[in-house]
């Protein structure tokens, strides 16, 4: 909606992000699977989607077998960056965006794309259990930067499912504010009803309903994302003429 051009791969067995945007995750046979295994071309496997300047490279079932298929290769955390890198080297310019759409759990999957990306953003539900989980998230991301990928950086965290007549969720974002400072976004998603709809219409919920609370949320923070990037290419300009 930005006028951005966007690729999300869909890096979950679950293929939640394919069947949200409207895609099956039933018998396809060039997913990110055939893409991982050497099977299939990533160029080719790459799917438009109904909604203008966003494709998607999908993902079902399938995935989940890759990590005891690849228990014995000793570079199968590079697997994800060595497609994508080849991919963007020949594709430049084509995506201003790669998002990578991890499980909930940290495997090798979560690896993968931790290895292949730039930068990551976090969404945190404002819930205490989540708490823990980024906690062993951090863990992880510490082993990652140390070992496999140095340049990996938190871009941001990003508050979800907040219910403002709920103390605990008030808690877990001071916690959260005061520990990660200003990594956190100052958008805030609410609980929304419409939120929760719109996958099972395979659309996102800006599709469903662009006015619902949900929607102008994840615009504001859209924004937001987007100043961002331009704030950082402001610091790395003066970096360099210093």
């Amino acid at each position: 909606m930005q006028n951005k051009k966007v690729l999300v791969i869909d890096l979950d067995p679950q293929g939640n992000a394919t069947t949200g945007l409207g895609l099956s995750n039933i018998n396809s046979q060039d997913t990110i699977y055939e893409v991982l295994v050497g099977s299939k071309e990533f160029s080719d496997s790459i799917k438009k989607t109904n909604i203008n300047n966003l494709k998607i490279l999908t993902s079902n079932v399938d995935l989940s077998g890759l990590e005891v298929e690849a228990a014995g290769d000793s570079k199968r955390a590079f697997f994800l960056k060595e497609k994508l890198s080849n991919f963007l080297e020949l594709n430049s310019g084509e995506f201003s965006y790669v998002f990578i759409d991890c499980p909930p759990s940290l495997s090798l999957l979560t690896v993968m794309a931790l290895v292949a990306s730039n930068s990551l953003i976090i969404p945190l539900q404002t819930e205490f259990f989540a708490l823990e989980g980024v906690t062993q998230l951090m863990r992880t991301i510490d082993r990652v930067k140390d070992r496999l990928n140095s340049n990996l950086g938190i871009r941001g965290i990003l508050l979800t499912m907040f219910d403002k007549r709920n103390k605990l969720s008030s808690q877990v974002e001071n916690e959260a504010r005061n520990y990660f400072k200003e990594k956190v976004y100052n958008t805030v998603i609410p609980r929304n009803v419409r939120l929760s709809e719109a996958p099972s219409y395979g659309m996102p919920v800006l599709i469903y309903d662009k006015n619902c609370s949900g929607s102008k949320s994840y615009l504001n923070f859209t924004k937001e994302f987007i100043n961002q990037e331009d704030v950082m290419e402001t610091a790395a300009w003066w970096t360099q003429l210093n």
